[in-house]
């Protein structure tokens, strides 16, 4: 038995994906509903960014189906902190802010470090030592992004075993591809779409990730999002590799589509001419100002 994999993209809200993914009649407002019936999950990127109310988590949940997952990322400056004291305040500002109401739907927390944090024993094990395991009941899995030098060490690999975190797979020539065997989840982070392809990624290399995922499954949970590259076809290739995994989410569109009414126009009789009107010009129109 395989266990769970959940196949995403980063964020819901893209304007060139309401000509690639969104069909007309889905609003902005009912773009994450739509989304999270066709995908299985969604990397949320505004939190590295920007805090969030309770109540905005609760309303994720409540608007997505039962199996949806969202992945967070960290606050940026959460991963920049440099003494115990430091970390723990700044870690426990993002994690306080409500992410629990999330519930059952909370995925993997993603801590991205900037690229010029190179592997130091000593700061790492610091870092995650002040990540809680669980918070309200709820487990948290961490995950740690690392895009310097020196992180393909046993020592490495060794803590993210010891405190229960992972790292991240990044599928990017610029960055490590970093996998972590002991861990007992898996996060992938694939960064190189390319417009020309139709899903993204050629039919060769979606079927490679699907081995990718397949692999990892039989042995942890896996979580694979389609980040950056040509952003607009990832939409595709996410359901691309859905369908080559044999996990397409069964979807009603009418559930979420509204077609658009087009409105009806009232016939209108002809006024009768009169000498006044017969022989007064038609008036020029002003020309439409360009926006």
């Amino acid at each position: 038995m395989t266990n769970a994999i959940r196949v995403g993209v980063g964020g819901w809200s893209f304007d060139p994906w309401e000509e690639t993914f969104y069909p007309p009649g889905v609003s902005k407002a009912k773009q994450l509903q739509y989304m999270s019936r066709r995908l299985t999950a969604v990397e949320v990127n505004a939190t590295y960014y920007s805090s969030f109310k309770p109540e905005t988590f609760a309303k994720w949940r409540d608007e997505t189906p039962d199996n949806f997952v969202f992945s967070l990322k960290a606050h940026r400056f959460s991963t920049v902190r440099k003494t115990r004291e430091d970390m723990q305040k700044s870690t426990g500002m993002f994690l306080d802010q409500g992410i629990t109401q999330l519930k059952h739907k909370l995925g993997p927390i993603n801590w991205q470090f900037p690229e010029t944090r190179k592997f130091d024993p000593d700061y790492f094990a610091m870092f995650l030592s002040v990540l809680p395991k669980e918070k309200d009941g709820l487990r948290l899995r961490h995950a740690l992004e690392v895009r310097g030098q020196g992180f393909d060490a046993p020592a490495f690999y060794d803590l993210l075993t010891k405190h229960g975190a992972t790292v991240v797979y990044a599928e990017d020539d610029d960055f490590p591809k970093l996998r972590h065997v002991g861990g007992d989840f898996a996060v992938a982070r694939l960064m190189q779409s390319k417009e020309g392809e139709a899903s993204g990624y050629s039919q060769k290399e979606i079927g490679r990730f699907a081995t990718l995922a397949q692999g990892w499954a039989a042995k942890k949970d896996v979580f694979m999002f389609f980040i950056s590259g040509a952003k607009e076809r990832n939409p595709a290739a996410a359901m691309a590799l859905q369908d080559a995994l044999g996990l397409t989410p069964e979807f009603d569109p009418s559930t979420i589509v509204q077609a658009k009414k087009t409105p009806q126009m009232k016939p209108v009789a002809p006024k009768k001419a009169t000498a006044k009107t017969s022989l007064k010009a038609p008036a020029k129109k002003a020309p439409a100002k360009k926006k």
